[in-house]
């Protein structure tokens, strides 16, 4: 059966000597795996699209298995992004956390736009660790473990001091701190922001802009808050971590 359809591809498998395998996210079919045919010949039409963060229109062949990338034309080809080492590192994440969160040929409306507002959002030359981070936030229901950010996670009252509790699940109010010895302090603009990220909707993300080390800040419990509650350890994460390092030395 033949599709055509829009996709991106959130990850590629090279497949004895010219072939690769592609992993193209849809709309309307969810996640599918594609081969690829000749991809890593340079000749061959399907080598220049055959790549990570592809996004266009595909035409396809699918059954029960692995389909068949016949054609492949580029609707947006992210310049902006893959001109910039650390704005493609943080796409890659991106695209490494839907690969990861998603079952084969499970569609869902949500996630797709999500994933393409936020890469738009990115290649328009939005602050990509912002965005990567509310993408991840967005992301946690998916991976059913969303963190309870509007009252303490212990003894459900609402207050007006927060630590961060990644065993728990959530905020813990100063009253019921000492249920987790790890539980992370927070500033008081951290504070505020989680909820807000967790519940911003899509055409407000663009207006939001934070210093690099509330960020930081941010980013670090979110990616210890996956490792522990959804076992999922970005191997982008770790690109960017030593990319950071190597910036700053």
């Amino acid at each position: 059966m033949m599709a055509k359809t829009e996709g991106f591809i959130i990850r590629t498998t090279d497949y004895g000597e010219s072939n690769k395998i592609v992993t193209l996210y849809t709309k309307e079919f969810g996640k599918i795996g594609l081969m690829a045919r000749g991809a890593k010949k340079p000749k061959n039409p399907l080598s220049a699209v055959s790549h990570v963060l592809f996004y266009g229109l595909c035409l396809f062949s699918k059954g029960r298995g692995l389909g068949t990338l016949y054609q492949a034309e580029t609707l947006n080809a992210f310049r902006t992004v893959r001109e910039d080492i650390e704005k493609m590192g943080y796409a890659a994440l991106v695209l490494e956390l839907t690969d990861r969160l998603t079952e084969e040929r499970q569609p869902s409306e949500s996630i797709y736009h999500l994933l393409q507002a936020i890469l738009l959002l990115m290649d328009k030359g939005k602050d990509p660790a912002v965005l990567a981070a509310l993408f991840a936030i967005k992301m946690m229901p998916q991976a059913g473990v969303a963190p309870e950010l509007t009252h303490c996670v212990h003894c459900g009252q609402k207050r007006d001091n927060y630590a961060f509790s990644i065993m728990n699940g959530g905020f813990l109010c100063q009253n019921c701190i000492h249920t987790d010895a790890y539980a992370i302090h927070l500033s008081p603009v951290v504070q505020k922001l989680l909820p807000l990220i967790q519940s911003v909707p899509m055409e407000r993300v663009g207006r939001i802009n934070l210093k690099a080390k509330t960020i930081g800040e941010i980013e670090s419990i979110i990616y210890a808050y996956y490792e522990q509650n959804a076992g999922i350890k970005l191997r982008s994460r770790h690109f960017l971590e030593q990319l950071s390092k190597f910036r700053t030395e």
